[in-house]
């Protein structure tokens, strides 16, 4: 049973065979913005699982056990074990709410639990990376200015989110500005806003992203890219925290700590008079170095079985494994693209095999411009598909037919003009 669907809610689902914890639960629920679902037991939550995902799920012991013996247990979701008295503890569970249930122990253990998840997982296996998250540790307490820099793909936005998220300004706003995403014609009105008839267009007032991120964090991703006709106004915020809006008189104060990125090398940029030397020293008061991902082997596979998790976990598949050929394959690739290049691998090889197990071919990795597999045409993907599935179901027809939507003489037609 869903209640009010409305864009942008987070999804409880609420597994639960007594009624009357099922309604206290809504019932305490009812107030929060939550898009609430409630079922009677795991077999009805395993057929909701098919078509959507869940930020948070509340289970009694029956329903947890369903889960886990169907091996549809969501990954990346918490789970809260609805634990009666003569209940055993559930195994591998995120928390325990025992009954009778409390009225505040429930809204805020969800009201945790819900901000946690939105939290970005960063993997550090290697000496490199366990550096830079030590200094994240030590900067995100301090108001310093904060430069990060690498190569594109390498996570510099993840550690920007993972810098306000440690401050004392993570109550505040975390706003996210693409510098190299603007034209130069509305950059301006993106950073400090308008006021009402401060140009054509200009219907109503509109606060900027400085504004917006009054008390909080801006992010300021390639600042590299902002027109050197901007710099001087933006050196004169970052000076002295004020700033008017286009079309504006009166000056705005606002408290904001600046993080900024670049993949570029900003000393080039300075030299050919292309980024003014004084912002950039202002910007740069704590400058954090990510490297790339050939540079910090180590974390490649914990990445690539993060990526796997991430990616069943969305598209509803059982969890997948890597073989060693994968893995060794993975480890001898130099990865230009570096972490959104191989997000972007595994999820290919996750979505497009549908096999348990992800295979060496199975890795869609470019080399020299050119793909090392040849696009497969539409009848060949279909074959794949179903040999695949019928090897999951180790040649069941019945079973694989129903996984693949058809009926068993369909799948039996295919089989045979496959032949």
């Amino acid at each position: 049973m869903g209640r009010g669907k409305k864009v942008g809610m987070k999804k409880v689902l609420i597994i639960e065979r007594q009624l009357s914890s099922r309604e206290l639960l809504l019932q305490l629920l009812k107030e929060q913005k939550l898009q609430l679902f409630t079922v009677e037991d795991g077999m009805s939550a395993l057929e909701l699982l098919k078509k959507r995902s869940f930020d948070l799920i509340l289970s009694d012991l029956k329903g947890i056990h369903t889960l886990d013996r169907s091996n549809r247990r969501p990954l990346n979701t918490p789970i809260i074990h609805l634990k009666g008295e003569e209940d055993p503890q559930a195994m591998n569970v995120d928390h325990v709410l025992s009954k009778p249930l409390h009225p505040k122990s429930v809204v805020d253990l969800l009201a945790h639990l819900l901000k946690k998840k939105g939290t970005k997982t960063v993997v550090a296996e290697s000496g490199a990376m366990k550096e830079v998250l030590a200094q994240v540790e030590k900067i995100a307490k301090s108001h310093s200015n904060v430069f990060i820099c690498g190569e594109s793909g390498t996570g510099k936005e993840v550690i920007a989110g993972l810098i306000h998220e440690k401050s004392l300004r993570k109550e505040h706003p975390f706003v996210r500005v693409n510098c190299a995403a603007l034209p130069d014609t509305l950059i301006e009105s993106e950073f400090f806003g308008h006021e009402k008839g401060a140009f054509t267009g200009a219907l109503q007032r509109r606060l900027g992203r400085f504004e917006r991120a009054d008390k909080g964090t801006l992010l300021l991703d390639e600042i590299s890219e902002i027109p050197p006709s901007l710099q001087a106004k933006l050196l004169r915020v970052v000076q002295e925290q004020e700033f008017e809006r286009i079309g504006g008189i009166d000056p705005i104060h606002i408290d904001v700590r600046l993080i900024s990125t670049s993949n570029k090398e900003m000393k080039i940029a300075i030299k050919d008079k292309e980024f003014r030397s004084d912002l950039y020293y202002r910007l740069n008061v704590i400058p954090i170095f990510l490297p790339p991902l050939r540079e910090r082997k180590e974390d490649i596979i914990p990445l690539a079985h993060l990526f796997i998790q991430e990616v069943c976990a969305r598209n509803h598949l059982f969890l997948k494994s890597l073989s060693q050929e994968a893995e060794e394959k993975l480890l001898n690739y130099s990865w230009p693209g570096n972490i959104r290049e191989l997000r972007n691998v595994i999820e290919h090889g996750v979505v497009m095999d549908y096999s348990d197990r992800i295979e060496e071919d199975h890795l869609h990795i470019e080399v020299e411009g050119r793909c090392q597999e040849t696009p497969m045409t539409l009848k060949e993907i279909e074959k794949k598909h179903i040999s695949s599935t019928l090897a999951f179901y180790k040649g069941s027809r019945t079973q694989a037919a129903k996984a693949l939507g058809i009926s068993v003489r369909t799948l039996r037609n295919k089989l045979r003009d496959s032949l």
